[in-house]
């Protein structure tokens, strides 16, 4: 028999200290989005689990996209963010990468972004290092569309 605190980790993925954390975030995420659906505000959902992402104003979706988002070891961390800045290009580089010249990039958590991928076209499969890509094309809508300070909220 497993013990009912092993078999909530299982299911959930949280431990039974981490579970008060993960309510709170999702109720955070809730309200957020009710407000944001309830404003005139623009904003971009991303969805992890169906690797889409939608951009808002107020309650009417004005534009959805397939994305790639972090791998399991690298993944794409859920919240409420805002784009606190934007660069039409910009040079990306970690532990095991070093990508120049990519386009339309929008961060929103720490080094965390979307923009776009000429790199790949596995959009709809988690790929990355923890940003949102998008194919450049879409990107570009994004950039133009989205200002500073856009709302982004990211969940499961």
């Amino acid at each position: 028999m497993i013990a009912s605190a092993t078999m909530l980790t299982l299911i959930t993925g949280f431990s039974q200290g981490n579970l008060a954390i993960a309510n709170e975030q999702h109720n955070l995420i809730a309200r957020n989005l009710i407000e944001l659906q309830q404003s005139s505000e623009r904003w971009i959902l991303i969805d992890l689990s169906r690797q889409r992402l939608i951009a808002w104003e107020g309650n009417q979706p004005v534009y959805a996209v397939i994305v790639s988002t972090g791998k399991v070891d690298t993944p794409t961390r859920t919240g409420v963010f805002k784009v606190y800045t934007k660069y039409e290009t910009t040079r990306m580089t970690g532990p095991d990468y070093d990508v120049p010249d990519v386009p339309y990039t929008m961060y929103y958590d720490g080094g965390m972004a979307i923009h776009g991928a000429y790199w790949h076209n596995l959009f709809g499969t988690p790929v990355t290092h923890g940003c949102t890509n998008v194919a450049v094309n879409h990107a570009k809508w994004l950039f133009d569309w989205a200002s500073v300070g856009t709302p982004v909220i990211v969940h499961n």
